[in-house]
């Protein structure tokens, strides 16, 4: 193959150019990305010889340095790239992380400082060698092919240049011509450092060059393996420190620059062997609801021999933001990566881990609350799904769930069980309103009745808390009940709605007349305590906030008809009864038309014609003043 000049695409270029000029303040990164990108490439070739055991070799990662040239290098013996993957995963990625990336920088502002800690959860580490090189030259052979090794090179200023090369063995070489202000890193004890630090967990030996004086004052270089190797996973929780953890949390998340609130430990034997090492985390990343670029899963490895790091299988969904690893003794080496999903071994490990989670979170939520409501912050909406997908575990994860309610601060939310011990012995039902945040639910009428007796309300105010309720059927022998929906059960209500229709019957049957097609019905009702009116959803039709939600995102919804529920009690109702007396009064549509406004404003809805809304308030404020 010729050499040929290319340019790189659009985002590649703008990232260069962030990396050489913008990111100086932890340039020691660059290395834990280049090793851990090794590691993943020999992790490859590794599950690649377990078929082909013509292609295992002694794995390992060596760091080179030539001081005259200022030159650093890093080899591994993994799987390289063939010219089209080094084309696709260097030369000119379009992919979505290098965009996604570049886009969270532009959005968030984040300062220059915070930068580097972040590029390795997009899949953008290897760019960051241009942090400390002027020249990066890139040569590699693919592991069990016989296509030629490729030379990959670059300024980082544009464009690269590709070409075949006399590498014979596998795996990949990168050289890194370092800038003056970067000599540093031609120290081997600068190296060693950097890589107790971020890489001292990565399974296979990171050798750096040892210089050794005799007697005779002769100096002998020889390869000193630097990083201890031993799966932490493997290891005593006693015997990890903070920095330990923490460091493999990054590296096992893609979270960098998050924290983790909590390391899981398990031991599994018996008819399920296993050792795992999960992460509860801290802080939600940027990607969590961006599933293009969001890794979900474990890691697995059989015998710490790595199978892959997105086992999805091993976690339900609704548990995505737990990172780990995974380390089976019951699996076979040769274990397919597209048969995992329907292994019995695997649905084993899926349920101890779920339910040593689930139980981590429980005393997390007694022993901690402080935290766990920072954590419930970040990842609430994500276990809520458990509610309506996990029947086995459901009953677990109603302890977990948290709602500001009518009679609790706005920055405080309740347990159902907190929520159940403080109901009044004659409450009958768990009453809750969905809607799209607090400020709307709050001011619902339909809240009058249960602010008068005493009650509390649930405020569900999650864009999933409408789908989860579809199954949340009961709590401590308790049902749930909406206070917004059709149905409600209230002592005496039918004497009340019966007695109401009699005495005020004209406004009634005028209102039918004038909402037909609008409503489903009009009633009276006895929730209401201090607002004339308010409107309620048919049983099992969506609530209004979730139709707008769904034609946000372009669903098609039909509209649902509501009920309008008056107040018999309240003196507005009386007098337009009087005044339905005289069905062609000019006024009697325009207060209807303000009442049925009035109902959809107080329960966060819009009204639909503002400017005739508008109108109607005005004559008759003019006609009550005498003008």
């Amino acid at each position: 193959m010729a050499k040929r000049s290319c340019e790189f695409k659009t985002e590649v270029s703008q990232l260069l150019n962030l990396m050489i000029h913008s990111l100086y303040s932890n340039r020691d990164i660059f290395l834990r990305e280049l090793i851990a990108n090794a590691a993943d490439a020999i992790d490859k070739a590794r599950f690649d010889s377990l078929t082909d055991p013509a292609q295992a070799r002694d794995w390992k990662i060596s760091i080179g340095i030539d001081k005259e040239a200022k030159i650093l290098t890093i080899t591994d013996n993994g799987i390289g790239m063939t010219e089209q993957e080094v084309i696709d995963n260097v030369g000119t990625i379009a992919k979505s992380g290098t965009r996604a990336f570049l886009k969270m920088l532009e959005e968030k502002g984040t300062s220059a400082a915070d930068m580097p800690e972040m590029i390795g959860q997009f899949g953008v580490g290897f760019y960051s060698a241009f942090m400390v090189a002027s020249k990066v030259e890139l040569r590699t052979k693919r592991s069990g092919s016989d296509a030629p090794a490729v030379c990959w090179s670059s300024t980082g200023e544009g464009s690269f240049e590709i070409e075949s090369c006399d590498r014979t063995e596998p795996g990949t070489e990168i050289k890194m011509f370092l800038k003056d202000d970067a000599e540093m890193y031609l120290e081997s004890w600068k190296l060693t450092g950097i890589i107790h630090k971020y890489s001292d967990y990565i399974e296979y030996p990171i050798t750096v060059p040892e210089v050794k004086v005799d007697e005779d004052k002769k100096e002998t270089v020889t390869e000193k393996t630097v990083n201890s190797q031993k799966a932490i996973w493997l290891r005593k929780p006693s015997e990890i420190t903070e920095d330990e953890y923490k460091s493999f949390y990054t590296h096992i998340s893609n979270f960098a620059g998050t924290n983790y609130l909590k390391p899981i430990h398990i031991s599994a034997e018996g008819v399920s062997e296993f050792k795992a090492l999960l992460f509860l985390p801290k802080e939600a990343p940027f990607n969590l609801l961006m599933p293009d670029i969001q890794k979900k899963g474990l890691q697995l490895y059989v015998k710490r021999v790595f199978i892959t790091d997105e086992c999805k299988a091993l976690l339900p969904d609704y548990l995505r933001f737990v990172s780990g690893v995974v380390d089976s003794g019951d699996l076979p080496l040769n274990v397919s990566r597209e048969i995992l999903q329907d292994n019995p071994h695997i649905a084993k490990i899926e349920k101890t881990i779920t339910s040593k989670i689930l139980g981590e979170l429980k005393k997390l939520i007694e022993n901690d609350r402080e935290n766990y409501d920072l954590f419930f912050t970040e990842f609430g909406k994500i276990l809520k799904e458990g509610l309506h997908t996990d029947f086995t575990n459901a009953e677990k994860l109603k302890d977990l769930v948290l709602y500001g309610s009518m009679n609790t601060p706005e920055d405080k939310k309740i347990t159902l069980a907190e929520y159940v011990s403080a109901m009044p012995e004659n409450q009958p039902a768990i009453y809750y309103i969905t809607g799209d945040k607090r400020e709307s639910v709050e001011s619902n009428p339909g809240l009058e009745y249960f602010r008068k007796q005493g009650y509390d309300v649930l405020f569900m105010t999650d864009p999933i808390d409408e789908w989860v309720m579809q199954s949340m059927n009961q709590y401590a022998k308790k049902n749930f009940v909406s206070i917004t929906k059709d149905g409600l059960e209230i002592d005496g209500a039918e004497e009340t709605v019966k007695a109401a229709a009699e005495k005020y019957g004209k406004i009634l049957e005028y209102l039918k007349k004038e909402f037909e097609g609008k409503v489903s019905e009009v009633r009276f009702s006895v929730r209401l305590t201090e607002s004339p009116c308010c409107l309620i959803t048919e049983g099992s039709a969506l609530a209004p906030h979730m139709e707008r939600l769904f034609r946000a995102m372009n669903q098609a919804v039909p509209e649902s008809k509501r009920i309008l529920e008056l107040n018999p009690e309240h003196p507005l109702i009386a007098a337009l009864n009087d005044m339905a007396g005289d069905a062609e009064n000019p006024d009697l549509k325009k207060y209807a038309n303000v009442l049925w406004d009035q109902a959809l404003l107080s329960e966060g809805s819009p009204i639909k014609d503002t400017a005739a809304f508008v109108k109607n308030v005005t004559e008759l404020m003019l006609k009550g003043i005498g003008k």
